[in-house]
């Protein structure tokens, strides 16, 4: 990452990072802007905070959340900033953070880490899911796109597990060791760090036996000539979905898919649902989804993967001319990467009106059906003829009367 310093200079602005990911990233951000000229500040809201900024222009807020408010619209008049930067805008601080900034007529950035590729850094104006000024009309996006190049797929970075879990042990184990440094400080997260520690360990230590387990399923779903979908999981502790999506939990969204499949997708037609691979294994999914199926009837039609190459799946999967459903993924750009029929994928809601949970198929196609581009059904269920497995109410719709209060959240 070099700063390019051959444009014509622009005018020096003042941008302030909030909460960011777990890593270096904000920092070296903040380091090419200052070549440029401008101004960056920090607002640390905890030690994890304090130990990824490490240079100057750090400030640190130990108060209560209540005080945070006037606070921020303070810092924000006082150092006369021009921009605000943060990850997950609905998260509780940066949600009174970006309405200060609005207020003040503060640009707000976005960061969303692997949002549409596992390697791409994602920066939205104002906001992303629901929040996002993205068009949801499908032809108006097809416009825009015309004449641009074909996106480079390649993935140019690539970062270790092993790499991730020391990010993510820096970020966070001080904040459980050293919380009395920033006494005032809540955590947005579900699970206590150190219980989510104990749940990753458990998971790898069967990690080869799952594999081996779900290479095996994903063989013979390639083996056998009959239709499937692929529903990958997200992180029960997403906060992008827990702010947008308009359920309480995921196993909402299990209960919802699964009932939506046993209901209206055909005979011998099946669903593979894949875990996430840094889900933290404390609840277990593959028991919810057991269940469900067998309640329903279809516990023979549902699969369950916890490991396995889901480029494998969707290879298979669209030769078979069938679609992948998720809430937000980048899994799902591998299956719209591919050529061949059946390219199809349920993208978050974005829809202005809230009766109208708006759900668009990145192009989906049976075999021998032609091409259904832009399918919309207003009722969200399994269309048996299009082939294609929707999801009622969409995900991530929200708007005022349809959000869900995030959950409560405990001081750590």
């Amino acid at each position: 990452m070099t700063a390019d310093t051959t444009i014509d200079p622009a005018p020096p602005r003042t941008f302030l990072f909030l909460q960011g990911p777990a890593s270096p990233v904000f920092a070296k951000v903040a380091g090419h802007l200052e070549v440029l000229g401008h101004c960056c500040l920090r607002i640390n809201l905890n030690p994890g905070d304090q130990i990824f900024w490490r240079r100057p222009g750090g400030h640190n807020y130990r108060g209560s959340l209540a005080r945070w408010p006037a606070y921020v619209e303070a810092f924000i008049r006082r150092h006369a900033v021009t921009d605000l930067v943060l990850l997950g805008e609905e998260r509780p601080y940066h949600r009174i953070a970006t309405a200060a900034a609005r207020k003040a007529g503060v640009r707000v950035f976005v960061v969303e880490m692997g949002y549409l590729r596992p390697d791409w850094l994602t920066l939205e104006r104002g906001g992303m899911s629901s929040n996002s000024h993205f068009p949801v009309d499908p032809a108006q996006i097809l416009r825009a796109a015309t004449g641009l190049p074909e996106p480079d797929w390649q993935r140019l970075y690539r970062q270790s597990f092993l790499a991730e879990a020391a990010y993510d042990l820096l970020y966070n184990l001080p904040n459980v060791f050293f919380c009395f440094l920033f006494p005032g400080y809540r955590r947005h997260g579900i699970f206590h760090p150190l219980a989510e520690y104990a749940g990753w360990i458990r998971r790898l230590a069967a990690g080869k036996r799952e594999q081996r387990r779900a290479d095996a399923l994903i063989r013979s779903l390639s083996a056998k000539n009959a239709p499937y979908f692929v529903y990958p999981l997200q992180l029960e502790t997403d906060y992008q979905l827990r702010a947008h999506s308009p359920f309480g939990s995921q196993r909402e969204a299990i209960d919802g898919i699964l009932a939506s499949f046993a209901h209206r997708a055909p005979a011998g037609t099946r669903l593979a649902v894949k875990v996430h691979p840094l889900d933290n294994s404390l609840i277990s999914w593959r028991r919810i989804v057991a269940d469900k199926a067998a309640s329903l009837g279809v516990g023979d039609r549902v699969l369950y993967l916890d490991g396995g190459n889901l480029d494998s799946a969707h290879g298979a999967q669209l030769r078979n001319g069938n679609g992948q459903l998720d809430r937000r993924t980048a899994c799902s750009e591998a299956g719209q990467a591919r050529e061949g029929p059946g390219k199809g994928r349920l993208r978050h809601c974005r829809s202005h009106r809230p009766a109208a949970a708006r759900r668009v198929l990145d192009g989906a196609r049976g075999p021998g059906s032609g091409a259904e581009r832009g399918n919309v059904q207003a009722d969200g269920r399994f269309d048996p003829g299009a082939r294609e497995l929707l999801f009622p109410c969409g995900y991530g719709c929200r708007r005022q009367g349809h959000r869900r209060a995030a959950a409560p959240q405990r001081r750590q």
